[in-house]
C-alpha cells in the first residue's frame, strides 16, 4: 500500500521542537519590549465575518483572502442558487460578470481566516469602544492567512507580531510604534537594516505632479509597491498596461527614485515639495519633515530613511507609512502605517490609528541564515533513567522532587542497559544523568552523573536537589 501524503499543505509548516524553541526566544523579545512601550496584549478569532474583511485591502487583496464557505444545508442552497444563476443569460459585459461573480462567491461563503491583525483590531475597537481606554495600545501576535503563491520566505501562513496606538492624531504615535519595533530588533542582535518611510499624501501628490489620472491612483500604488521586488523598467510596463500614459508613468518614476542619490532626507523632501501642487502633497512634506524631527530623539531616529518609492499595497493607509528592509531578504521584515478612516468604517465616524507589523516567519528565516541565533537550551536539564523495575519507584520520586524544585527533568521511559540510556541521555543534550541502581537504592543514594565529563557523583537521596543545583550552577 502506498504511503499517504503526510507532507503539510503547500505554504505551511510543521515547527519541530528547535522551530519551536526558535520561535519562542523571538517572541519573547518581542513580547518583552512591547509590554515595555505599555501596549497590552490583544487576541481576536481566527475567522471574522467576510464583510468584515472584504474591501479594506485592494482589489490584490480581497482576492488573497481565504474564504470559509457555508455548512450543512445552507451550503447546498446556496450552490444551487449558484447553478440556477449559471443557466440562465449570460452576462453582457465584463462589468456584469464581475459583478455575478461576487454574488455568488458571497452567497457561497459567509466568514475567511483573518487576513492581517490591523481590520481585527479596527472590528473590536468599534465593538468595545466603551470597555478601551481612550488611548488603546494594543500588540497582538497571532497568525493570519494569504491564499497567496508560496515561495522562500512567504508562506500561506504566518504569524504577525502587531503594535497599534488607537486614538490619536499626533505623530509622536509613528515615532513609538516604530521605535519599539526597531528595539525588537536591536535585541535579536539586526545591525543592518533601514526603516523606509514615505507618507501617503505625498504619494497622492507625486501621483498628481506626474499628470496620472485619478482613476489609476489604486493602479499606480500597487505597482510603485513592486520597487526593488523588480526593475523600474518593469514597474513602468506595468503602469502602462494598466492604463498609465507611457510619459506619466515615466514622470512618476523619476520622482519616486528622487531619493536614490543618497541626499540627505531634508533635501529630498525640498525636491519633491518643489515638484508638488496639490495641498495633500505638500502637507505630506509637512508631516515627514515633524515625523523626522521627534524621531530624531527617540530609538528609530538613526534607522529611518526617507523613500518616496515606498507605497505599501494595502488600501487603508492614510499617513506616514514604513516598511524594514534588510540586505539580503527581497521582500521586508515589516512594516505599516497611518490609518485613520479604517476603524471609522465600522464606527462611522472618525478615529485616528497608525500601527507596526512585524513578519515572524522572514524573521527566523534571516536569523536562520545568518546563524544569530544563541544557543537555546533543551527543554530538559536532567535525564532520570530506568535501570530495572525494582528502581523504577525511586526514579519516579527523583523525578517529581527535581520538577518540584523546578529543574526540566525528563525521565527515560523505558528499561534499557546503562549505556544505550547514556546514549539517548547524550543525544538529547541534557547536562546531568540521575539513576538508581539496586547498590544505590540499598544505601538511600542516588547517582548522578555530568554528561559533559563522565564526573560521576553518588550522594545521599536527600542530597539530590542540592547536588543537581550546584552542578547545573542554579
Amino acid at each position: 500500500m502506498a504511503k499517504e501524503n503526510t507532507a503539510p499543505l503547500k505554504g505551511t509548516r510543521d515547527f519541530l521542537p528547535e522551530d519551536v524553541r526558535r520561535r519562542e526566544h523571538v517572541l519573547a523579545v518581542v513580547r518583552d519590549v512591547y509590554g515595555r512601550y505599555g501596549f497590552e496584549p490583544l487576541e481576536t478569532p481566527a475567522m471574522e465575518r467576510l464583510e468584515t474583511l472584504l474591501g479594506k485591502y485592494g482589489e490584490e487583496g480581497d482576492q488573497l483572502i481565504f474564504r470559509v464557505l457555508h455548512r450543512g444545508a445552507e451550503l447546498g442552497r446556496a450552490l444551487d442558487a449558484v447553478r440556477a444563476r449559471a443557466n440562465g443569460a449570460a452576462p453582457e459585459s465584463r462589468e456584469e460578470a464581475r459583478a455575478a461573480f461576487k454574488r455568488d462567491e458571497l452567497a457561497l461563503a459567509d466568514s475567511a481566516l483573518r487576513y492581517d491583525l490591523t481590520v481585527p483590531l479596527a472590528r473590536v475597537v468599534a465593538e468595545h469602544q466603551a470597555r478601551l481606554p481612550r488611548f488603546f495600545k494594543r500588540y497582538q501576535i497571532q497568525p493570519v492567512w494569504r491564499a497567496d503563491r508560496p515561495a522562500a520566505g512567504r508562506f500561506r501562513e504566518f504569524y504577525q507580531c502587531d503594535v497599534d496606538i488607537v486614538g490619536s492624531r499626533d505623530l509622536v504615535c509613528e515615532v513609538e510604534v516604530t521605535s519599539a519595533v526597531c528595539e525588537v530588533l536591536d535585541r535579536l542582535g539586526f545591525d543592518d537594516y533601514r526603516v523606509r518611510l514615505n507618507h501617503r499624501g505625498l504619494l497622492r501628490g507625486m501621483i498628481e505632479a506626474a499628470g496620472v489620472p485619478l482613476e489609476h491612483e489604486v493602479s499606480a500604488i500597487t505597482e510603485l509597491d513592486k520597487l526593488g521586488k523588480v526593475s523600474p523598467d518593469e514597474v513602468r510596463a506595468s503602469l502602462v498596461e494598466r492604463g498609465v500614459s507611457a510619459d506619466a508613468a515615466a514622470r512618476l518614476l523619476e520622482v519616486a527614485l528622487v531619493a536614490t542619490d543618497r541626499r540627505p532626507d531634508a533635501q529630498v523632501l525640498e525636491a519633491l515639495e518643489d515638484t508638488l501642487r496639490s495641498e495633500r502633497g505638500r502637507a505630506g512634506v509637512a508631516d515627514l519633515r515633524q515625523l523626522l524631527a521627534l524621531a530624531a530623539h527617540a530609538p528609530c531616529g538613526r534607522r529611518l530613511r526617507l523613500d518616496p518609492s515606498l507605497a505599501r499595497g494595502l488600501s487603508y493607509y492614510t499617513g506616514p507609512i514604513f516598511e524594514i528592509q534588510v540586505s539580503d531578504l527581497a521582500g521586508s521584515l515589516g512594516g505599516g502605517g497611518r490609518y485613520d478612516e479604517l476603524v471609522g468604517m465600522f464606527l462611522r465616524q472618525p478615529v485616528p490609528a497608525v500601527g507596526f507589523s512585524l513578519g515572524l516567519e522572514r524573521i527566523l528565516v534571516v536569523m536562520a541564515e545568518r546563524g544569530m541565533f544563541p544557543n537555546l537550551a533543551a527543554s530538559a536539564q536532567v535525564m532520570v533513567l530506568r535501570l530495572d523495575e525494582r528502581t523504577t519507584p525511586e526514579a519516579l520520586r527523583a523525578a517529581a522532587e527535581l520538577r518540584k524544585a523546578g529543574v526540566r527533568t525528563e525521565l527515560y521511559p523505558n528499561i534499557d542497559k546503562l549505556g544505550k540510556q547514556l546514549q539517548y541521555a547524550d543525544a538529547r543534550a541534557v547536562k546531568l544523568a540521575v539513576f538508581v541502581g539496586e547498590r544505590e537504592q540499598a544505601a538511600g543514594e542516588v547517582a548522578v552523573k555530568v554528561m559533559a565529563t563522565q564526573e560521576q557523583h553518588v550522594v545521599s537521596s536527600g542530597a539530590l536537589v542540592e547536588t543537581v543545583r550546584r552542578l547545573l550552577g542554579t
